[in-house]
């Protein structure tokens, strides 16, 4: 049985933004609160958002941290409480758009976060009271604002995943023009993460062909447009694509993501490094593409991802991933992040744990993930 569901409202262009007044309405959002963080802030795309806005944000909380944490969540729930909001307008990356999430679960739901994560049986505990969320991205990674999940550090340092459809954002509202000014070094740690997102979803065992069509588009789109998007931030053809991808990516992972997820959330939590999640992602890519190359019938898949990407017959997929890393000037292994073999303990239980093991295309185990922390160091 194949559960298929797509159920977003998006508007998707260039000055989509001047949709704003329109869409709060149709959402019933009478006093909104804007969620951003300081480096949004900071390039002046806040208050944009804001401008366009009527009617006004009655709050804002910029204090989103580049990992979302439950101690932040919950400073912003004291603001939209204070203030009487009605709903949250999400301003930035993932982290933004999963902290309001997260704040519109606790404006609504009683007790802490940790209830309703995942893996702690919290899915079935969250109810169509969440408070209405419109997604902004300035980004173009994490997808987060078509996503039904919101990863958060909880006060107990793990790293877990709320999901639920109920926390699907009522709009994405999807502006190219917003990522004109993203510096290239987080033009590419984002454009990868939207790539791990297609990569994952196409080679995840689930039967859900529309998602892997999906999967498919946005691969094709990353690789005919990153390195554009990283050289040339103004190149509005690159910026478009790169956001329609990593909306695609998102659209697409309901199928499931694996290991290479399943290694960054972990790795992700880690203080104090609080590294970035599309920077992981892209760092542990090679090493879980040939882990799991040696699945049996998934070849034709690894095929399928060379002929979409633009890539030759003969082209290993982990090296083409690598070589692509080191030309947008990723790290080159986790060891150059700060990662060292002794925080593999920490890391690992976890990795088993994470919502996205269980959908990787070959059975991890605690060897196997020390292997793939190892390899991609």
């Amino acid at each position: 049985m194949a559960l298929i569901t797509y159920l977003t409202r998006i508007q998707f262009d260039f000055g989509a933004i001047k949709l704003l007044p329109d869409e709060l309405k149709l959402a019933a959002i009478t006093r909104p609160m804007l969620v951003t963080d300081r480096g949004v802030v900071a390039a002046g795309i806040a208050q944009r958002v804001a401008d366009a806005m009527a009617p006004a944000p009655v709050a804002m909380f910029d204090g989103t941290p580049s990992n979302p944490t439950e101690r932040a969540t919950k400073a912003a729930l004291e603001i939209y409480r204070a203030q009487g909001c009605d709903g949250l307008v999400a301003v930035g990356g993932g982290s933004a758009m999963d902290l309001a999430k997260a704040v519109a679960l606790l404006a609504t739901h009683a007790g802490d976060l940790a209830q309703y994560m995942a893996i702690e049986g919290g899915v079935g505990r969250i109810t169509a009271k969440v408070a209405p969320v419109i997604a902004v991205p300035t980004t173009s990674g994490t997808g987060s604002e078509v996503g039904r999940g919101a990863v958060v550090i909880l006060e107990d340092g793990r790293k877990l995943a709320l999901i639920s459809p109920y926390l699907i954002p009522r709009l994405a509202l999807c502006d190219p023009e917003l990522t004109l000014g993203l510096p290239p070094g987080l033009t590419a740690a984002t454009g990868m993460d939207a790539l791990a997102h297609c990569v994952e979803t196409f080679l995840a065992p689930a039967n859900n062909p529309p998602a892997e069509a999906i999967a498919l588009d946005g691969a094709m789109r990353v690789a005919a447009h990153l390195e554009r998007a990283v050289q040339n931030g103004q190149d509005r053809e690159a910026r478009w694509n790169m956001m329609m991808a990593s909306m695609e990516g998102a659209m697409a992972f309901q199928k499931g993501l694996g290991a290479v997820h399943a290694l960054s959330h972990p790795l992700g939590a880690i203080q104090p490094l609080n590294l970035h999640h599309g920077t992981l992602n892209a760092v542990v890519m090679p090493a879980v593409l040939r882990f799991n190359a040696g699945v049996n019938g998934i070849g034709w898949k690894y095929d399928r991802l060379r002929q979409t990407m633009a890539l030759g017959s003969e082209v290993d997929l982990a090296d083409h991933v690598a070589r692509l890393n080191a030309r947008i000037g990723l790290p080159g292994g986790l060891r150059a992040m700060g990662v060292t073999e002794a925080m593999f303990a920490q890391v690992v239980p976890h990795a088993l744990k994470d919502h996205t093991a269980a959908t990787n295309p070959r059975p991890l185990s605690a060897e196997t993930v020390e292997a793939l922390l190892r390899e991609a160091m």
